[in-house]
């Protein structure tokens, strides 16, 4: 008896990946096109959908503006909240508006790299959490952008046999598709108010809730990348976010690790003396990785 109902359930399970909500936060970013590219494959597949878009109190009116033709698209919505709450608020609101058992979110500045995108996850058969990773586009025109520099250096560590060797670790909110069940169990910590981290404190409370995460191979793929400048003060921020929460995130954050095995006061100094000139590199036009770890590290430990 246990096992039909079980066996009865996870058809079910199934069964509800055919009716999908797909839930994007976004933030002064123009989704036209992704809407418009996962609106044809949800068509042609057959499936019960909606697209919900939630604006996260956009800055720039024109991206406001251009987004509303998401609107006039079937099944799909376009959402400006009033107050901007940052993008785990963001997401839990999503959910709360969806209508639909299977929820995939997905982050408003990627691309879907096939006409299969959709139809891999309708397709799979496992339960609770999926993720479908990232992949990054080749463009040598992009060899002085620090963050397609580090993505790309980093993208060979992210396969899909490696993160499902560390699968709560290895859980980014880019591109992951929860059940909605699973997803009121443990929602995103709203205490995020800034981008950075609420992804990796997500998964270490799935792995709390022993809820299962199945790493698959159904990347969306990153192909525009903020210019220097703006990403390290992006970095900054995150770096920041990591230090208010690094009692939640113990053990869960390479940084961290990293830190509590070093003598604090010489990089501190290092810092000091040279986090300047570093910076100075990261946002120009040479920016070098190495000194991009040695840049984060001593800005961690100065903070105070």
């Amino acid at each position: 008896m246990v096992e039909n109902a079980y066996f009865c359930a996870r058809i079910m399970s199934q069964w509800n990946k055919k009716e999908l909500s797909i839930l994007i936060p976004n933030y002064n970013n123009v989704s036209v096109e992704l809407v418009t590219c996962l609106q044809k494959q949800a068509e042609a597949l057959g499936i019960d959908y909606e697209i919900i878009v939630a604006d996260d109190c956009s800055t720039n009116q024109e991206v406001i503006r251009k987004n509303d033709a998401i609107n006039g698209l079937p099944h799909c919505r376009y959402i400006v909240k009033e107050q901007n709450t940052g993008s785990a608020a963001t997401r839990n609101y999503l959910s709360t508006i969806s209508r639909y058992h299977w929820l995939l979110f997905l982050d408003c500045d990627i691309t879907i790299p096939d006409t299969d995108y959709l139809k891999r996850y309708v397709s799979d058969t496992h339960n609770g959490v999926i993720n479908g990773g990232i992949s990054i586009i080749d463009d040598t025109r992009l060899k002085h952008n620090l963050r397609y520099l580090y993505e790309k250096a980093a993208e060979s560590a992210h396969t899909p046999d490696k993160r499902q060797q560390q699968p709560y670790k290895e859980f980014r909110s880019t591109n992951f598709i929860i059940e909605r069940e699973v997803f009121k169990k443990c929602p995103f910590d709203e205490r995020f108010k800034l981008s950075g981290y609420e992804d990796v404190l997500f998964g270490k409370q799935l792995k709390e809730h022993s809820i299962s995460i199945t790493h698959i191979d159904n990347p969306v793929m990153m192909t525009d990348f903020e210019a220097n400048p703006d990403y390290v003060s992006k970095i900054e921020r995150s770096t920041r976010t990591l230090y208010t929460f690094r009692q939640d995130l113990k053990g869960y954050s390479r940084l961290l690790d990293i830190t509590s095995r070093l003598p604090h006061f010489p990089i501190r100094l290092w810092h000091k003396l040279f986090g300047r000139l570093e910076r100075r590199n990261l946002t120009g036009s040479h920016p070098r990785l190495w000194i991009f770890k040695i840049y984060k590290l001593g800005y961690f430990l100065s903070l105070p």
